[in-house]
């Protein structure tokens, strides 16, 4: 029969064995001489933990104060890394944005109305080309936007994703040639400096895109290919970068792992590639087995199990990732009990 420990002694003082979740909640104290040495043979320590995505939960949250005008999204969404999760409201930005593009018309006009050397033709070629590549990533990413909306209505199969994705990678790896191709034009010694009229369009130009960088920031977009897990964003909601929760929490479900807090006492008993066995009240009679994956370089206290302010006795733990080999039916969030084996350890 399976059960939850939640205090096993350290080799040092192996005397007492506390266990909970026998019978109807009784608690059980092993003695000297009745079980506890046999049961410290099997078990090196004992840790509580949570099941967390492999990835760990990655909060997003809007990094700008803003009204939520659209969510994208929502819970068991499976997202791809830069995809849109959350807009905020981007009228005022976009006005700008409009204000700049009339600019750089005028100043382009009248830059084109003025000769140019040989030399300084080259460079207005190479300005305009990396500018076009910088305008031609914010449309393509556009595109892609508007596919994934699309997908998400259920008017596009996901394989209509593939073209945008693409679009989108051509795009910036062409901004990256553009740019590099300036910069060489600029460095060359003979390339002369822009005029007054060429330099008041690179200024038009920048803030144009200081303008679409505006319009870009609220757009808040996943930083991985993840599952969503939990969506806290209400359109009309204001969103701030200092909110209690995030917007929206992300996690890659594609394995579970679980990170457990090791009483500080045992930092020195465990190590990586170790067996574990982890026990979740959630699902009785199961046991799960799993491997040790990291262990943190530091001792801090315990968070799993905090409950107010932090009392003088409290133990202090050390951070212990465990992978799991076949994780089903745990979910995020469960709290279980992770069981490190005597013998398993690793020969150093």
């Amino acid at each position: 029969m399976g059960f939850s420990v939640t205090s096993i002694m350290s080799k040092r003082n192996a005397a007492v064995l506390v266990a909970v979740g026998l019978g109807a909640g009784a608690i059980a104290v092993l003695a000297p001489g009745t079980g506890a040495e046999e049961a410290d043979k099997r078990w090196q320590a004992v840790a509580p933990g949570r099941v967390e995505p492999w990835s760990g939960e990655v909060k997003i949250s809007a990094g700008m104060i803003g009204r939520i005008a659209e969510v994208m999204v929502k819970v068991n969404d499976k997202v791809f890394e830069g995809e849109l999760l959350v807009r905020l409201d981007d009228d005022e930005a976009r006005s700008r944005l409009a204000t700049a593009e009339a600019q750089v018309a005028l100043r382009k006009r009248a830059r084109n109305d003025q000769s140019a050397s040989a030399r300084a033709s080259d460079r207005r070629k190479a300005e305009d080309a990396a500018f076009d590549a910088a305008r031609a990533v914010v449309e393509a990413r556009a595109a892609l936007d508007r596919a994934a909306a699309a997908r998400r209505a259920g008017n596009k199969p996901d394989g209509d994703l593939e073209a945008p994705r693409t679009a989108l990678t051509r795009a910036l790896d062409r901004l990256r040639q553009d740019k590099a191709e300036l910069r060489r034009i600029e460095g060359d010694s003979g390339t002369p400096l822009p005029s007054q009229t060429e330099g008041q369009l690179n200024i038009a130009r920048t803030e144009l895109l200081a303008g679409e960088a505006a319009v870009e920031k609220s757009a808040i977009r996943a930083s991985i290919a993840s599952t969503v897990l939990q969506v806290n964003a209400k359109a009309g909601e204001l969103a701030s970068p200092n909110a209690t929760q995030p917007l929206v929490l992300l996690g890659d479900l594609s394995a579970l792992r679980v990170r457990a807090e090791l009483d500080e006492r045992d930092f020195g008993e465990i190590k990586i590639g170790q067996v574990v066995l982890v026990r979740a009240a959630a699902v009785r009679g199961r046991e799960f087995a799993g491997k040790v994956s990291s262990i943190a370089p530091i001792v801090d206290a315990g968070r799993i199990n905090a409950r107010g302010q932090r009392n003088l006795n409290d133990v202090n733990v050390v951070e212990v990732l465990v992978d799991l080999s076949e994780p089903a039916p745990l979910a995020v969030g469960m709290k279980v009990d992770v069981y490190f084996r005597q013998d398993s350890a690793p020969k150093p």
